[in-house]
């Protein structure tokens, strides 16, 4: 798989808007809206507007190595606005063909595996492994088979076998009710095939982003049609962290901004944190992602 040399920029707007019933007193959050630093994607520019202003506002950079703002709103409030504006430029990753990956056993051998591989070879709170999804996942694992082969036929399968459903599931929706249901959405194809792969032994991580979706010919793009999306790397030695989408059942190129990644979705959540007060809510976000014309 040869790399697009040809570099593309894209502007990202994620906005996420709380409405109270009653009056926040107090409320502190953590945020993870800044796009990684990566070989393949440069982050040009990010802002983050909070309505009503912080308290309080500091940044750091978490375990994985994710951008991570804390702030903290120490006046009574009943809405709460997080914008993050963001600029990247993205080329598309240089990965090795299928076939000349090693023998998916040979990268299963712990002995071999640097620390920051062995980390995401075990269960995280989202992620249980079982011996259901072993069983799955072993069709696509022939004695011998090069790892990325098996992977890519792993990611073909859950994308065939799995209907996208975005009622059918919420972040909080066991792994086991999904693989019997067949139903979900990009978070729940990820984690499943993250499950499938730490059965056999092979560490896989949990990544967040955004997607650019392009209209049907001759059809306006709609403001907000764009939504954060979740998918997964695979490590494979001498090459690094190799990215599969199980949702759309492809390797995550141009069109895949790179937002945070852990051991599951607790790790990378783009917003959580705690409130006094505040009675019932309601939550949207909307996310848009722009690509930028050529310079």
């Amino acid at each position: 798989m040869s790399a697009d040399t040809k570099p593309v920029q894209y502007e990202v707007v994620h906005t996420t808007r709380y409405d109270y019933s009653e009056s926040v007193a107090v409320s502190h959050h953590m945020a993870r809206l800044s796009p990684r630093v990566l070989p393949y994607q440069q982050r040009l520019q990010h802002d983050l507007l909070i309505e009503p202003p912080p308290a309080v506002m500091t940044t750091h950079t978490d375990y994985f190595g994710n951008a991570v703002t804390y702030f903290a709103m120490q006046g009574a409030h009943k809405r709460l606005i997080v914008r993050a504006r963001s600029q990247v430029t993205m080329q598309a990753p240089s990965l090795p063909a299928s076939s000349n990956t090693p023998p998916w056993e040979a990268v299963a051998n712990r002995a071999t595996l640097p620390l920051e591989a062995l980390e995401f070879l075990f269960d995280a709170a989202l992620i249980p492994v079982s011996t259901e999804l072993r069983a799955y996942a072993r069709a696509a694992f022939a004695p011998g088979r090069p790892l990325l082969d098996a992977v890519l036929e792993l990611t073909r399968r859950i994308h065939d076998d799995f209907t996208f459903d975005r009622e059918a599931t919420t972040v909080a929706t066991p792994l086991a009710d999904v693989f019997k249901s067949r139903r979900g959405v990009c978070q729940d194809f990820a984690r499943l095939e993250i499950a499938c792969l730490r059965s056999l032994g092979l560490p896989a991580r949990y990544v967040s982003g955004y997607l650019e979706t392009v209209p049907p010919a001759d059809s306006p793009r709609l403001v907000g049609a764009d939504s954060s999306h979740a998918w997964l790397t695979v490590y494979c030695p001498e090459v690094g962290w190799i990215p599969v989408d199980p949702t759309n059942n492809l390797v995550p190129s141009l069109t895949h901004v790179t937002l945070a990644w852990g051991r599951d979705y607790t790790d990378v959540s783009p917003i959580h944190g705690v409130i006094l007060g505040g009675g019932d809510h309601t939550l949207r976000v909307n996310v848009d992602v722009f690509r930028l014309p050529e310079s």
